[in-house]
């Protein structure tokens, strides 16, 4: 199983990092370690996530809850692609 990034989860990724940085800098860098290595486990437990009601193909989309954060993934085939990421405070994409 092969993760893939979309350059949309790649900015938010720098765009959540960035934003807690101003306060906490090893805080930044735990939660950007953090949702890595929630993403990663992925590839073992590709459905593992939450089912994404509203999307076309719920089994397919999926966001995975990262302690306040959430990743929303496509599974395909031997294939998954991070879509988007961000806190769960943020308007939901």
């Amino acid at each position: 199983m092969s993760v893939t990034y979309t350059l949309e989860a790649i900015g938010d990724l720098v765009r959540l990092r960035e934003f807690i940085e101003i306060k906490n800098p090893q805080a930044a860098q735990r939660i950007a370690k953090d949702i890595i290595k929630g993403i990663k486990q992925l590839k073992s437990f590709p459905l593992m996530g939450v089912e994404v009601e509203e999307a076309p193909d719920p089994e397919m989309i999926r966001d995975l809850i990262i302690g306040n954060y959430i990743a929303r993934y496509l599974v395909h085939s031997n294939d998954l692609h991070i879509l988007r990421i961000w806190h769960h405070k943020e308007q939901r994409l």
